[in-house]
């Protein structure tokens, strides 16, 4: 029996740790599952010379065909416009040869591609649309509305936005939050059966406190003492993360915890982080360490706490943080701020975190004065919030339900 032919469009790389964390554990069930899945993606120089051996492997080991074009950055826009092209140039090279059943579109520039070959070619389009793209641009001051050539490319999305909402034949959306916006839209509110809802799941397998049992060792090699609480920070740092706001929140913290150290893993400029700890008096309890995928669970497993303040703007109302899922499956309770996709009902409605209502001096000493009891969460009860809510395999199920659908009609 012929498996059904899925083309998965994207413009993060595999080599991107989004690609690594994002794309192919999903896909690579999936093409477990009796899918024939070729992945078309947009990858980044300097990430995949430094990794591509190892995606082709994981790659031909699921059976996953890989395509790729390279991404160029500059100049902004036109820059854009050439991939976009090579991207369709490949897209169409593909099809001629395995004629796809299904294109799954991440994000809003891979659905470009998606659009044309439904209409070109009459394959189903699959908009996961992962947040409001355009306005998280604008919002994360990417792009400037007071530049005419950046206002332009705006309000193209936006057009293109509603298009792919209406023209696809699903829609994947990170949150319930992000699909009751769509539904409140003026001619969308008849799109409810077309959008699913499928956050960003971690791979519990791989983010499981049980198989990472809490070595003293890591806090020595990382010059933490053995004494101190530990919060963590979890992931790159720019954009949307309100980094002089957490660092902030832990000046007041260690007004009642002294105890306490804040270790960040990240592979950004440690310069950034430390000079902002250093203007809030906190750099001798900051730690930062660079960390690669399979590492992460050891790190963690030394962290009693994790911590996340992220811009409560409109387009975050549709963000579904990966590292949320991924702390969980540690047993690490998590300090985070409202207004952010679903993480507040989630952590309120589940008892697995603190959530700080105001970015001020009275609301951190409040959350900070929790901190004991949030230390001594269940780690079991954390980790069944995780995989109720956030483990691969049911984002995979819901998926492949998605795909079933589509190949009936």
């Amino acid at each position: 029996m012929n498996k059904p032919r899925i083309l998965y469009v994207s413009y993060d790389g595999l080599t991107d740790p989004l690609g690594q964390s994002q794309v192919l554990p999903y896909m690579t069930q999936l093409s477990q599952l009796n899918y024939e899945v070729t992945i078309l993606s947009t990858e980044k120089e300097n990430n995949f010379e430094k990794r591509k051996d190892v995606i082709n492997n994981i790659c031909e080991e699921a059976g996953i065909h890989w395509e790729y074009v390279l991404y160029t950055k500059t100049p902004p826009v036109l820059s854009t416009i050439k991939d976009v092209r090579n991207l369709k140039r490949k897209a169409k090279q593909l099809n001629d040869s395995k004629a796809f059943q299904i294109v799954h579109c991440r994000s809003y520039i891979a659905a470009l591609i998606g659009l044309f070959l439904k209409r070109k070619y009459g394959l189903k389009f699959l908009f996961d649309m992962r947040g409001f793209w355009a306005d998280e641009r604008v919002d994360g001051g990417i792009w400037n509305l007071n530049n005419p050539l950046f206002k332009r490319v705006y309000r193209f999305f936006k057009k293109k936005e509603i298009q792919y909402l209406n023209n696809a034949d699903a829609i994947i959306s990170l949150t319930y939050n992000g699909k009751n916006e769509i539904l409140s839209w003026p001619g969308m509110n008849d799109l409810g059966d077309k959008i699913t809802v499928i956050p960003c799941c971690a791979d519990l397998s791989h983010f499981d406190y049980n198989k990472n049992p809490r070595l003293p060792e890591f806090k020595k090699t990382l010059n933490i003492p053995e004494e101190d609480k530990v919060i963590a920070y979890l992931g790159s740092v720019g954009t949307w993360y309100m980094l002089e706001e957490m660092l902030e929140y832990f000046k007041y913290h260690l007004e009642i915890h002294p105890k306490t150290s804040f270790l960040w893993i990240t592979k950004d400029d440690p310069n950034v982080i430390l000079s902002s700890a250093e203007k809030f008096g906190v750099k001798e309890k900051i730690y930062i360490k660079g960390s690669e995928r399979d590492e992460l669970p050891s790190l963690l497993s030394i962290c009693d706490a994790s911590i996340f303040f992220i811009k409560p703007l409109f387009s975050k109302k549709a963000s579904s943080p990966t590292k949320k899922a991924e702390l969980l499956g540690m047993g690490v309770p998590i300090i985070c701020n409202g207004n952010v996709g679903d993480t507040e009902e989630i952590l309120a409605k589940e008892d697995a975190g603190l959530i700080v209502k105001g970015f001020d001096k009275q609301s951190y000493l409040a959350a900070a004065k929790e901190f004991e009891t949030l230390c001594g969460s269940d780690k079991d009860h954390l980790r069944s919030v995780a995989q109720k809510h956030f483990s691969l395999e049911d984002g995979v199920e819901k998926y492949q339900s998605v795909y079933k659908e589509l190949l009936k009609s």
